[in-house]
């Protein structure tokens, strides 16, 4: 589950109106929610708040081994309109799972973003500035993100811990998005590490006028995207190429949603497949197939979620006082009101070839949203149950 602070920034992208999903790093980002997920360990506990439009808070306690915790501090320049409130939010915001790609946003022209007052420019950019410090460990972790223009994004992250060499790293990382295609540069003081990324995708240009293509049940209905990655080290002398492809259906498609990756790596010869589909409206299903042409290894992971949603229920309404005089009854469509379904959880669950289970229930009871998960080897007769922790998190 997502924890607060990445839902607020997640807020803040929405709100500022970037598109997180266009980008070579989010490729596999469907596949890695239903199968890359992490069971919590112990107990640990979450209180988070967005006590003004422009400030978040979030406090952390856990107990694995011996106690540990985390203070969070975020500030956005941007007002955040959006739902804090554990007992309110969509828990289809804050779990990672089946992504459904979206059709892309024209993005706003240069122009639209300029203010003037008295013949000069005050426009400001939008900024997110977020602060973490992990106890008792001391580590502190650091994030600047601006928002240069419609179609660039400068973000700057930074971790100091007297346990990393020179105290810590810093990367950063320019984004430059038209929807078509996009780019992303960046640097790490950690080896010198300079590297360039970047993603694109077939079909129309969201920057040119076009007319909505028409529905068809015969054809897919979908977006393919083409990316590649190249880094290297200049402390270390060593480097690194990637490339990958993905085809996802859209919105509009009434067939089955589907998710389909192919990325390799020619110098570690690695080939990675996977493959989601959206089997019912409640169940998704996803593979992932790695194999290194080098050793001959190889490995499989299945995995699944099932969303479990609470039955609608229909309110009924007295009668208006003017038809109880007029003795007569409401308009059909005022006896009853729908109800929009409720989500009450989702099931996770994966394995692998060597039979390494991976359960994790996420739901809300209350105010509280909880994640239950427990890790299983079958192999490991005498003691399989290898983790079992539960999450708590409460926000207002």
């Amino acid at each position: 589950m997502l924890e607060f602070m990445d839902y607020v920034q997640h807020a803040f992208y929405n709100a500022s109106h970037w598109n997180s999903e266009n980008s070579y790093s989010q490729l596999t980002a469907t596949a890695r929610g239903l199968l890359d997920f992490e069971t919590p360990r112990g107990l640990r506990l979450n209180l988070s708040s967005l006590s003004s439009p422009n400030f978040a808070t979030s406090y952390a306690i856990g107990s694995v081994g011996l106690v540990d915790g985390a203070l969070s501090y975020l500030y956005t320049s941007l007002p955040l309109r959006t739902t804090s409130q554990s007992g309110d939010i969509d828990l289809h915001d804050v779990i990672r799972g089946y992504r459904q790609i979206q059709e892309f946003r024209r993005h706003d022209e240069p122009w639209m973003w300029e203010q003037w007052q008295g013949g000069k420019r005050i426009d400001k950019r939008d900024t997110l500035l977020y602060g973490r410090l992990y106890l008792p460990q001391s580590t502190l972790e650091a994030l600047y993100l601006r928002r240069i223009g419609p179609t660039q994004q400068l973000k700057l992250s930074a971790v100091s811990d007297s346990r990393l060499r020179n105290g810590g790293t810093i990367l950063a990382l320019h984004q430059y998005d038209v929807g078509k295609y996009s780019t992303e540069t960046l640097y790490s003081t950690d080896g010198g590490l300079i590297g360039a990324r970047g993603l694109y995708n077939f079909g129309p240009d969201p920057r040119k006028e076009r007319k909505e293509l028409p529905r068809m049940e015969d054809r897919f209905y979908g977006r393919f995207s083409a990316g590649a990655e190249m880094y290297y080290g200049s402390l270390n002398k060593s480097g690194g190429v990637s490339f990958g492809g993905r085809f996802a259906t859209l919105p509009a498609h009434k067939g089955t949603p589907l998710t389909a990756t192919l990325t390799l790596n020619p110098l570690m010869g690695n080939i990675s497949t996977t493959y989601a589909v959206k089997a019912g409206k409640n169940l998704a299903l996803c593979s992932k197939f790695d194999f290194n042409v080098y050793s001959y290894e190889s490995d499989l992971v299945l995995g699944c979620e099932l969303w479990r949603v609470k039955a609608k229920t229909e309110k009924k309404r007295e009668r208006s006082m003017a038809a109880k005089l007029e003795w007569r009854l409401d308009n059909t469509e005022e006896k009853s009101r729908p109800e929009p379904e409720e989500v009450a959880g989702v099931l996770k669950a994966r394995v692998d070839q060597n039979w390494k289970i991976g359960l994790l229930w996420e739901g809300r009871v209350k105010e509280l949203l909880f994640t239950l998960g427990s890790s299983i080897d079958m192999k490991r007769r005498d003691q399989p149950f290898r983790a079992l922790g539960l999450e708590l998190q409460y926000s207002s």
